[in-house]
Parts: C-alpha cells; sequence; structure tokens
C-alpha cells in the first residue's frame, strides 16, 4: 500500500503575476523556494509516521542537462538530485518524479509554456522525461499534473492558453507514450473527469494511475469531486486517491476511510497527501502535519486489519 506525500522542490506552477485571490506563495518566482533544513525534517518525520514514498515536484528546481535553460537561480544540480534520492531509498522511502504539464501549472516551464503544442514543445517535453526517468533511475511511476486546465483557472493570467477537445486528448497521449516507452506507470490528476466524464471514459487509458482529489472535511457524493472516486471505481480504474490539509486537517484521514470502504483493494493502490505549500520553514507546521496525518491515517487502517 502506497502512503505517500508530495512535496514541492519546485513551487512554480501557479501565476505569471502578482493576483489577490491566488495564495501567498503561488506567483512565480526566478529563484528556489527550498529549504535544506525543512526537507531533511520532513524526511525525518516522514520515516517515523510511516510514509513510504515521496512525489517530488521538480518543475525548473534542477538544473537540466538537456535543458538548462529552464532552472531558476539555486536549482539543483543532477548529481545532487541522485544524492537526495539515493537518501531517500536508504531511508525506505520510494521516490517518483513529477512534472505538471498541465498549461495552467506549467509556469516552470519558462518560454516553452509559450509553445504548447508545437514541435518544440514536444522535444522539449520528451527530452525532460527521458532525464527525469533517468535521473529516479526508472521509477514505478511518473506524475504528469494534468488538472485544472481551465479558462477560470487562468482567468487572471498575464498568459492564458486551454487545449480542449481532441487536442488536449492528442497531448495527453503523447506525454503519456513517452513515460511509457521507458516502461515507467503514468499517473495524473482526475479532476479532467469532473467536467467531460463521458470523454474521459472512452479516451483514458486504464493503464493511467488516477488521484482524483476533494480537500472538505466531509467527502460529499453530491459534489462531482466527491463522487469520482466511486465512479472511477465503477469504471475499473486504478487509483491513489488524493487528501491535503490544504483547508481542514480532518480531510485525509476522512479520505483514506471514504476511499476504502468504495474501492476494491485490488484498484486502491494506496494515498497521496498534499499541503500545497513550498518547502520551506515558513510552512514548517503545515508540513509536518501533512506527516503526521498521513502516520495517523495508515496506523488506523493496519489497526482494523
Amino acid at each position: 500500500m502506497v502512503w505517500a506525500l508530495l512535496v514541492h522542490l519546485s513551487f512554480n506552477m501557479w501565476g505569471d503575476r502578482e493576483t489577490s485571490d491566488v495564495g501567498k506563495f503561488w506567483t512565480y518566482q526566478p529563484y528556489l523556494r527550498f529549504d535544506d533544513d525543512m526537507w531533511r525534517d520532513v524526511m525525518n518525520e516522514m520515516v517515523r509516521a510511516g510514509v513510504n514514498m515521496v512525489v517530488l515536484d521538480l518543475g525548473d528546481g534542477v538544473l537540466y542537462r538537456s535543458h538548462p535553460e529552464i532552472a531558476v537561480k539555486g536549482a539543483w544540480s543532477t548529481d545532487r538530485l541522485r544524492e537526495e534520492l539515493q537518501r531517500l531509498r536508504d531511508l525506505g522511502i520510494e521516490p517518483i518524479p513529477k512534472m505538471n504539464f498541465s498549461t495552467a501549472h506549467d509556469a516552470w516551464l519558462g518560454e516553452y509554456a509559450r509553445c504548447v503544442s508545437t514541435p518544440r514543445y514536444y522535444a522539449v517535453c520528451r527530452d525532460l522525461i527521458a532525464e527525469a526517468v533517468d535521473l529516479f533511475e526508472k521509477p514505478r511511476f511518473f506524475h504528469l499534473g494534468m488538472d485544472e486546465e481551465t479558462w477560470e483557472h487562468q482567468r487572471l493570467y498575464a498568459y492564458a492558453v486551454v487545449r480542449q477537445h481532441e487536442l488536449w486528448w492528442e497531448d495527453f497521449r503523447f506525454l503519456t507514450t513517452e513515460v511509457e516507452k521507458h516502461g515507467v506507470r503514468p499517473w495524473i490528476w482526475s479532476d479532467y473527469y469532473w467536467h467531460h466524464p463521458d470523454a474521459f471514459v472512452k479516451n483514458m487509458p486504464r493503464s493511467v494511475v488516477q488521484s482524483n482529489w476533494y480537500y472538505g472535511a466531509e467527502i460529499d457524493e453530491r459534489d462531482v469531486g466527491g463522487r469520482t472516486y466511486t465512479e472511477l471505481e465503477k469504471h475499473g480504474y486504478d487509483q491513489i486517491p488524493t487528501g491535503s490539509n490544504w483547508s481542514s486537517d480532518l480531510n485525509f484521514g476522512r479520505t483514506v476511510r471514504h476511499c476504502a470502504e468504495r474501492i476494491s483493494t485490488r484498484r486502491l493502490l494506496g494515498f497521496l497527501q498534499t499541503s500545497w505549500m513550498p518547502t520551506i520553514g515558513e510552512c514548517r507546521q503545515k508540513l509536518l502535519d501533512a506527516v503526521h496525518q498521513v502516520g495517523e491515517a495508515r496506523k488506523s487502517v493496519e489497526e482494523q486489519r
């Protein structure tokens, strides 16, 4: 059973300009927002809590050999990344790469975020996926993001682009094919299903791991996000449901209980916790609380067996 935590190396996923309705840290910055001491504290707490997987959001936080021009000031070298990944493995934690290719969350791509669906864009995405797979030594999964690609989510951006209909699926298939050709399993956020359930079921391969998410204190199946866990189960998708302490400290434990009762053990691969905070000292309590909530949920599940 996967008990995973999403940790941000890069936090350049949201707006490209200051706005009044986004979180404090969510505007693009040309430097790395990452604290080494906070990272080590989180890793140590993960071991104590029984977190056995880290999904590491790479973004522009790595000085890639294939595209060094993407990196922000202070980005990790590839040697540093390899060292940290080995440190995780030595602690018993499985590292998984994440690069979010949604146009709502690709500020980290720099100039290439303005080349979406062009040959230049495809070449860069191909290079980055291949390099990440190599750096992570052929990981079990590769998280591609692909959430919230809507006009509403980009309405305050300086530059907004939304792929729709067959183009979204063409680019999605390109990205998943690039992952799969390295023998790695694609993993995505599932909220495309909320707005396009028929197209999703028709076009989404069962080979792609699904992470639906719902962050309320109660999982409300009257809401499309709340009932998507059940509907994905009905359609036979493997899932790693996602909770968060972003808005409620009760959410993760209740997500685990809700989904364990509704998803077959054959398709419930585990759970993912998110805080949506950068890995910096200012966010210490939120980050450590997220880890502790995973530990509490895991303990509860194992006691019931």
